[in-house]
């Protein structure tokens, strides 16, 4: 069997790592790995630390494109990719550009597509912009769906999936979470000492993250009103590692540039991030990634958007929806800096590692 993987962001890669591991453990399978680079520096990252080398790299990040773009040069290189290599099966992931135009690429020549964390949903076609439309339209192409959670599951039988058509594997984020974590104590990276010796041991730590388009503007502004509010109002030291983009990048060094408690750091590389969520108090983000992740730390997450196709960990306790407003972020995140909220690990509602075992032994079946 032949099994062509294509992933184009760092949380793609990230997500899919232990999915390429596991199929180049199998030796019935063919493996092959094509990325697109629509993010390039931060999806080398990760590629570098999990020892993946890409079979085919399209390298199709360019400055300002626009999503329309980006989505015609994905199906017309991919279109070439298919027809050379003939998969079986094409894997794709999550809501990304590159995961819905892959999978539409590979429907229009009939080759079958597997989405790995499928059934995602918020039903609001504008947040997140333009993930959720992505998520649906592959959801729509797929042959096979790998729901995360029991959530995931209902939302793809009631759009009328067939039941076997669909698995629930857990997340494959946990998986690389602890597969990360080994790695980071092989070759503990120097950078992370580095920061975690510039901050003050006895002040607590806000880690900060966001990317969200719909968050561009005034939504990054009410952000970084309420991190200013915070680094005023509690003995605290706020480490943001910022995106590239420059609607996050330049709103971001303007407003908080000056303050001495909040660091602004370039994007990090996954240990050093991994690093940095095991030593926070408190995370601040938009990022989907993070809100799975964090339950398998034990961390508390403030999530700076307007909804979330997360809700397992919300519902739980691991994650609170916060919006945008200045006002609500700050009141949210001091409290609890000042009461403080135990979570147990053991209690992620994302999974237990195993969900990458869990697809391939699907698809070997079929």
């Amino acid at each position: 069997m032949k099994i062509l993987i294509c992933f184009g962001t760092r949380p793609e890669a990230i997500k899919m790592a232990p999915v390429v591991k596991a199929c180049l453990s199998h030796q019935s399978i063919n493996t092959r790995v094509c990325v697109t680079a629509q993010h390039r520096e931060m999806l080398d990252q990760v590629l570098d630390f999990f020892e993946i080398t890409p079979d085919i790299d399209l390298d199709l990040m360019q400055a300002n494109q626009s999503l329309n773009q980006l989505s015609a040069r994905i199906i017309e290189k991919m279109d070439a990719v298919l027809v050379a290599e003939q998969p079986d099966w094409v894997l794709v992931h999550g809501d990304t550009t590159t995961s819905s135009m892959v999978a539409l690429a590979a429907f229009h020549l009939g080759i079958k597509v597997g989405h790995v964390e499928a059934g995602l949903r918020t039903y609001n076609k504008y947040s997140p912009f333009p993930e959720e439309i992505n998520r649906q339209l592959t959801g729509r192409i797929a042959n096979a769906h790998f729901a995360p959670t029991q959530k995931a599951y209902n939302c793809l039988m009631n759009e009328g999936v067939k039941n076997e058509e669909v698995l629930i594997t857990g997340n494959t984020v946990v998986d690389a979470l602890q597969m990360g974590l080994k790695l980071a104590k092989q070759k503990h990276p120097e950078y992370l000492k580095k920061l975690l010796n510039e901050l003050k041991p006895q002040k607590k730590l806000i880690l900060v993250t966001g990317h969200r388009r719909e968050n561009f503007g005034e939504g990054f502004l009410q952000l970084c009103h309420a991190l200013k509010n915070i680094a005023k109002q509690h003995d605290v030291e706020i480490i943001y590692p910022v995106h590239l983009n420059p609607n996050v990048k330049d709103v971001v060094h303007k407003e908080l540039g000056h303050l001495n408690n909040i660091h602004l750091i370039p994007p990090v590389e996954y240990p050093v991030m991994l690093g940095l969520l095991n030593a926070c108090e408190l995370i601040i983000s938009d990022s989907g990634g993070i809100q799975e992740e964090a339950p398998s730390l034990g961390k508390m997450v403030l999530v700076t958007r307007a909804t979330s196709e997360r809700m397992e960990g919300i519902e739980q306790g691991f994650a609170e929806l916060v919006g945008t407003n200045a006002d609500k972020i700050t009141e949210r995140a001091l409290f609890y800096l000042n009461h403080p909220k135990v979570l147990k690990k053991q209690d992620n509602p994302y999974g237990q590692g195993d969900a990458s075992e869990k697809i391939i032994n699907y698809i070997l079946t079929r």
